[in-house]
């Protein structure tokens, strides 16, 4: 008889719980394959288009043969360049687009392999909580440790920093930071970004500041980038992508900027991992950032039609909102007595009864459980829609709770 097979994974596996937005997206698609219309306000995935020149480029370069080879792994100089301007003309930052920039293929990716550089067994990262999923997992998947710092306000969460600094041994290597916040929406001034350098020189620390929403932002707020603060160059590195400002999140194009210690110990990953990314995209992403300024403008306006779409409609249902002056979510808070269902339930609910589907707040962490992050990548017009639904099927909850045919606690069983 032969002997049975075992597939045996790395220990690490362990320490990675199923990823609850892929359930989600899974049960989307399951509808949608049925032919239910689902209205997605769960992922963070764009549905408006590229701006056209970028996607014109791209179509351009792509008939190239020369563009079918392995690009710079680093990413294309002309591209750096450009990231460097966006960076001078924006945040008045200086950086030469050489040693002190680096493509990644999305953020996302290039915060994984950072991560893996900078980290290892025995070293210590701080969170803020709740946490987009990649700034806990890529510290544990190196082996690291990480500790979560509930948001609060900003005296306390750097407060916090520094008594962490203080007690632990050996003292925490890393601060991963994320603002404008996913998935709250939570904003940092200068201010903040001072006191964190000041500590990250104190305690020697390093710093990520993942900055993808930087620029969706609303209401004239102007969300201020890491770099700015004098001396930040000197403790860390900030990345963005071309996601969200240019609608290009299925591109996988991304960035980071900063320190060039830092850059290289990522540069030299990379280099065991992977070729870059396509040289088509990278032109396409030249031509964005050259060119398309008035595109981020134009998007930012849409998103926040639809964020007041969203949160009149919550407020008129009886919800509590606390209105986002940035990033391209809502974080809002279950209301009784449905909270009782846990984030989890709520969301399958909404998904079976409503065909609407929405982010669990779980999946950011224990410190997200009874919230619900809801994307604006929808129109006004399906987002209106989405909340009548999920309206209709709360009533429906009611009237089976009246009558004893579903119970709202059967979630923390």
């Amino acid at each position: 008889m032969d002997q049975q097979f075992t597939i045996r994974f790395a220990e690490r596996m362990n320490q990675l719980p199923p990823y609850l937005f892929g359930m989600i997206n899974k049960m989307k698609m399951e509808k949608r394959w049925k032919g239910d219309d689902v209205i997605d306000l769960g992922m963070g995935n764009p549905m408006d288009p590229a701006p056209g020149p970028v996607t014109e480029k791209l179509c351009e370069v792509a008939l190239d043969p020369k563009s079918h080879r392995y690009p710079v792994a680093g990413g294309m100089k002309n591209l750096k360049r450009e990231i460097a301007l966006y960076y001078k003309r924006n945040y008045d930052v200086q950086l030469t687009g050489e040693n002190d920039v680096i493509c990644t293929i999305g953020s996302k990716e290039g915060i994984s392999h950072m991560s893996l550089a900078l980290l290892g067994p025995g070293d210590t990262v701080l969170v803020p909580a709740p946490a987009f999923p990649i700034h806990v997992y890529a510290a544990v998947i190196a082996g690291a440790n990480v500790l979560r710092i509930p948001l609060s306000s900003e005296d306390t969460f750097i407060a916090q920093i520094e008594q962490m600094c203080k007690s632990l041994y050996p003292a925490p290597k890393l601060v991963m930071l994320n603002f404008p916040h996913n998935p709250t929406g939570r904003l940092a001034t200068k201010e903040f970004f001072s006191e964190i350098v000041k500590l990250a020189k104190k305690y020697n620390f390093m710093v990520i500041n993942d900055f993808a929403y930087g620029k969706v932002t609303y209401d004239g707020y102007v969300a201020p980038s890491f770099l700015e603060v004098p001396g930040a160059l000197d403790v860390g590195v900030e990345f963005s992508s071309f996601s969200k400002s240019y609608n290009m999140a299925g591109w996988r194009l991304g960035y980071c900027v900063g320190n060039p210690g830092i850059i290289d110990g990522l540069a030299k990953i990379k280099g065991y991992y992977d070729y870059g990314i396509f040289s088509a995209i990278q032109v396409a992403g030249i031509v964005a950032m050259r060119d398309c300024d008035d595109s981020i403008v134009e998007q930012a306006s849409v998103y926040q039609n639809r964020r007041d779409v969203m949160c009149d409609g919550l407020v008129r249902m009886g919800w509590e909102v606390e209105t986002p002056k940035a990033g391209m979510f809502v974080w809002v808070k279950i209301p009784a007595p449905y909270d009782k269902m846990g984030s989890i339930r709520f969301s399958v609910e909404m998904m079976a009864r409503a065909n609407v589907a929405v982010s669990p707040g779980a999946g950011f962490g224990e410190e997200g459980e009874g919230y619900l992050r809801l994307a604006l990548v929808e129109n006004e017009h399906r987002i209106a829609q989405a909340l009548k639904q999920m309206k209709r099927a709360l009533k429906e909850i009611d009237q089976e709770v009246e009558a004893g045919t579903f119970k709202l606690e059967e979630a923390s069983a």
